[in-house]
């Protein structure tokens, strides 16, 4: 499918992923700073990057 030929119901649904991923993605930089767990944060860190990576992804469609 083309960028930008998405019929109604799938522009609304992708908007909404890309609101779910962006609210992921600042949870998860946010709470970086105030998490001490070494592990967790390199979760958070891993969580991050595949969000902003999903996020570019979906904007791809969206526009």
């Amino acid at each position: 499918m083309q960028p930008g030929n998405l019929a109604y119901h799938e522009t609304m649904e992708t908007h909404e992923l890309l609101n779910f991923k962006t609210v992921c993605l600042l949870k998860s930089k946010m709470m970086q700073g105030i998490v001490f767990d070494q592990d967790l944060k390199a979760m958070m860190e891993k969580n991050v990057q595949q969000s902003i990576k999903d996020i570019k992804e979906l904007q791809v469609l969206y526009h």
